[in-house]
């Protein structure tokens, strides 16, 4: 019941700082959440310094009971993947199909290889040698965009039609491939075996496909469950069954429950939408799935703030921090740029694309619980633990891209929508 009262708690402070946000900061509410909890971890270390209420050791028991490694990539991330397809448009995903292909598969590839150079070119300097794979490791996790929070700003500000489907689509394909890209290295670094090309295709395959595959079955299953029926309760019963036990069962079967999420909401939020629910009952999923998805951010979002609480930061931890902001800032415009200069020769671009993709290129939850999940004492650099720099390392990268880049990238997005796009670039063009 312990874990349960927490989850309870942190749930109430997340809507509570979210209600605070419509008259304080006034900012899009997961940024407002992760400022909140992280000016609430800040007060907390203080007052424990200046010896005036001693609470770190009371969040060191209490955080850690939530898991967020198991939480998020066990539990919410299939709620949010799924929650988050619903709303993609086929036919202009269709359209930009291409464009998201690449930057989901190529930008993830190119981003992963780039971190992963310039760490191990990078780390000497600061007198520690880490073999190659886990430099690799750290670029695989680091890499997939997690822009839960532009996302919110990009619809509420009416971005261009191209540059907002290019940030949603590859939102959520490349958590997808990315997370099987991680697999794929961590299984080479941690569980030995030799890595040839045939096996690590072989499992990259078992993953991706399989994981595309699960979702066809599970969205054309309940697809035709949805449309059997006409109680609107039973309707919504359903589509929750998915994120729940459809997700287990692909982690089970050991595909990407990722993946798996991403093509059965798509199938339900295009095909079963129109044949399955009636207009009102069209209308109440929305509802359901906006109102999950919220809640389910707020108090993500909220964890990453908390978090701060259970790390010990010095100043070499904020020197690499710092270093891997600016490494994984250069990673994110060789990932867009590359794809966009060989696109570019085919077809045209809204202006500002390849800005408003990089700026709004955001980490999340999803890399820090890829870092927490990384064994503990495997490996001592400099009498540190790995996964203690490489968990710093990504929450410097995770912080600064929500709170600094999330808060900076509306004046970017209120500028492209000056200029004015030709039917071609709109509706796209292949």
């Amino acid at each position: 019941m312990e874990i349960y009262y927490t989850f309870c708690f942190l749930a109430a402070v997340s809507v509570f700082l979210g209600f605070l946000n419509q008259y304080v900061l006034r900012a899009q509410s997961t940024i407002a959440i992760t400022a909140g909890a992280l000016a609430l971890s800040l007060l907390v270390i203080g007052l424990g310094k200046l010896g005036v209420l001693e609470l770190r050791h009371w969040a060191d028991q209490l955080l850690p009971l939530l898991n967020l490694e198991d939480l998020l990539l066990k539990g919410m991330l299939g709620f949010l993947l799924f929650a988050g397809s619903l709303h993609i448009d086929l036919l202009s995903l269709r359209n930009q199909r291409i464009e998201i292909a690449l930057l989901a598969i190529v930008g993830t590839l190119i981003s992963t290889l780039v971190v992963a150079g310039l760490l191990y070119w990078f780390l000497p300097f600061l007198g520690m040698q880490v073999a190659f794979v886990y430099c690799l490791l750290f670029g695989a996790l680091i890499s997939p965009t997690d822009p839960i929070a532009v996302l919110a700003i990009i619809k509420s500000l009416h971005a261009p039609e191209q540059v907002s489907i290019q940030v949603e689509g590859e939102s959520l394909f490349n958590d997808g491939f990315g997370i099987v890209l991680f697999t794929v290295i961590f299984a080479v670094a941690f569980e030995g075996g030799e890595p040839t090309v045939s096996a690590v295709s072989e499992l990259f395959a078992v993953e991706a496909f399989g994981g595309i595959a699960m979702g066809l079955f599970i969205g054309g299953l309940f697809h035709w469950l949805i449309c059997a029926t006409n109680d609107h309760s039973l309707e919504l019963l359903l589509t929750l069954c998915i994120p729940t036990a459809g997700f287990a069962f692909a982690n089970i079967v050991g595909v990407s429950g990722a993946l798996t999420m991403v093509v059965s909401g798509i199938i339900i939020g295009n095909f079963t939408r129109e044949r399955g629910f009636s207009r009102v009952s069209q209308h109440e999923l929305d509802n359901f799935w906006n109102i999950t998805e919220e809640f389910l951010n707020g108090i993500l979002f909220l964890l990453v703030g908390l978090f701060l609480i259970t790390i010990d930061l010095g100043p070499f931890e904020f020197m690499l921090m710092g270093a891997t902001i600016v490494i994984v800032l250069l990673a994110r415009v060789a990932a867009v740029t590359v794809p966009f200069t060989v696109l570019k020769g085919f077809r045209r671009y809204h202006p500002y694309s390849e800005r408003i993709l990089i700026w709004g290129g955001l980490r999340g939850g999803l890399a820090l619980a890829l870092a927490m999940s990384i064994p503990a004492g495997h490996l001592l650099v400099q009498g540190e633990d790995l996964r203690h720099l490489w968990v710093v390392m990504t929450y410097g990268v995770v912080v600064f891209s929500i709170v600094v880049q999330g808060s900076t990238i509306a004046p970017l997005i209120r500028r492209s929508r000056d200029i004015r796009e030709p039917e071609a670039l709109a509706h796209g063009n292949t």
